[in-house]
């Protein structure tokens, strides 16, 4: 049995990565005012903090229509998959989980699993790189989703901010209200293991906030997959400095348009594993 990997853009793979695993992407929207852009075809990572940068109002994002998740849930069908396994955005922080469902009841002829990551950027990159290959090496469908289901609850996602103003505008505050309000000259750190924002400190300083987020992977019960992610942080070396004195392996990425409304500029994640437990 075939079964073929669907996810959205919120997962902060590249191209190039998504095209050798296989993966079809699809992708949310970015709107800046009037003006609306369809993630990563239209407005590039770097394309995106330029216009931030530029323009008066924040950024919002949209989730994308139930049509565009059928019609790529098809063209995996047409490719010659006999399943789709569809995994998303966490559901706590975005519409998009809703729309692949909607597109999966919408195709009674395919064999579609939608799946919530509970996570975010690399957190969901990493989940359907390893469901990706997975599919590859020939596990079945309930296999997947089963893999990616136990790896959900081990996924780790801390992320330090440089702006509280992105993630104040676009709502998606959660746990850490108490945040709001706070001086503006503070660093704070976000956790986003569960899939909804919850806050894990804050810094007065931005080398502070990244030593934190060092500590943070520090005091985790074991660390696989271990990604950095930035949004085009001019600063990100100090944080693989860090790592590179323990001799740690990493890779590092750029946090997109649909992570990087909310964070800001300049933020800086990591995103990791914690190893299963017998």
């Amino acid at each position: 049995m075939a079964v073929r990997i669907v996810t959205d853009s919120a997962c902060d793979l590249e191209p190039a990565e998504c095209e050798q695993l296989g993966v079809e992407v699809v992708p949310l929207s970015i709107r800046f005012g009037d003006d609306e852009f369809e993630d990563r075809s239209e407005l590039s990572v770097e394309g995106f903090y330029d216009l931030m940068a530029e323009r008066e109002e924040l950024p919002e994002t949209a989730a994308p229509s139930p049509g565009k998740f059928e019609a790529a849930f098809r063209r995996q069908a047409d490719a010659g998959a006999d399943t789709v396994v569809c995994i998303n955005i966490s559901s706590d922080l975005s519409a998009t989980m809703s729309a692949a469902e909607n597109a999966a009841r919408a195709c009674e002829d395919l064999d579609v699993r939608v799946v919530d990551s509970k996570s975010i950027t690399a957190g969901l990159g990493t989940q359907v790189i390893l469901a990706a290959e997975a599919a590859e090496q020939g596990a079945s469908a309930d296999e997947v989703v089963a893999l990616v289901e136990d790896i959900r609850g081990r996924t780790r996602v801390f992320g330090s901010l440089d702006t509280l103003d992105n993630l104040k505008k676009g709502g998606r505050v959660g746990n850490a209200q108490a945040l709001v309000g706070s001086m503006l000259s503070i660093k704070p750190m976000l956790d986003i293991s569960s899939g909804s924002v919850e806050e894990a400190g804050k810094h007065r300083t931005r080398k502070k906030a990244l030593a934190a987020l060092k500590a943070a992977i520090d005091q985790s019960d074991g660390v696989e997959h271990l990604a950095v992610m930035h949004g085009m942080a001019p600063d990100v070396n100090v944080m693989t400095d860090l790592l590179d004195a323990d001799g740690r392996e990493y890779r590092v990425g750029h946090i997109g348009p649909v992570i990087g409304t909310h964070g800001g500029p300049r933020v800086v994640g990591a995103c990791w594993v914690v190893p299963a437990r017998d």
